[in-house]
């Protein structure tokens, strides 16, 4: 039994190396751009063992884009959760996306805008897969700023949807700018206008100034 647990342990710590590896290629190369060969050169592993892990082509790319989740979620999502439900929350999702891009938590910015800009004509489970992932965070986000309409936080706001969309477009302009023009004055640029837009929708400037967007 104790093998058979040393194994696993083994086998687990080799996939999570391996995956932390194929997020990177795959935020600058596109998830394309994975193959069983180059994983194995980067994280000094036999073929063999690194097809052995995934099966197929297909398999290492849905793993890969679970394991992006995984750390997007741990970089943002869990973060925000020290903040109350509804502006100061919204607030926090904001600069903590902001600051995941800028920092390169993947080497290529943002892991599902690429991912997002390779699939969005290819179906296929690839494509569902990073549907699926995609749908969780905007539901969290337009949940978020649904709270922040029910407590009154955002009074000139009907549509949590449609606000979210509009935050969600500022990140993916501010994250391909900074990508193409090697700079972090985009990011300046989104938080000012979405600070700007939760004003103008009757958000408190003390909330927005504790949760780090003011």
């Amino acid at each position: 039994m104790q093998q058979m647990d040393g194994r696993k342990a083994r086998g687990d710590e080799s996939r999570r190396t391996v995956l932390a590896r194929a997020i990177d290629i795959a935020s600058m190369d596109g998830l394309e751009g994975l193959t069983i060969g180059r994983l194995a050169s980067d994280v000094s592993a036999s073929k063999s063992g690194v097809a052995a892990l995934f099966g197929s082509k297909e398999q290492l790319q849905l793993a890969t884009i679970e394991a992006a989740s995984a750390v997007f979620t741990e970089a943002v999502i869990e973060p925000a959760r020290a903040y109350p439900r509804g502006l100061r929350r919204v607030c926090a999702l904001v600069r903590l996306w902001l600051g995941y891009s800028a920092e390169r938590v993947f080497e290529g910015g943002c892991f599902f805008l690429a991912a997002s800009v390779e699939y969005d004509s290819k179906p296929g489970p690839v494509r569902d897969g990073l549907l699926r992932t995609l749908a969780v965070w905007d539901g969290y986000l337009a949940a978020s700023i649904g709270y922040a309409m029910e407590q009154g936080e955002l009074p000139g706001l009907t549509d949590a949807e449609q606000l979210a969309f509009e935050i969600n477009a500022i990140f993916n302009e501010s994250n391909t700018r900074s990508l193409l023009h090697d700079s972090r004055v985009p990011y300046d640029r989104a938080r000012t206008a979405i600070a700007a837009r939760l004003l103008g929708l009757g958000a408190g400037p003390a909330a927005l100034a504790e949760a780090g967007l003011g």
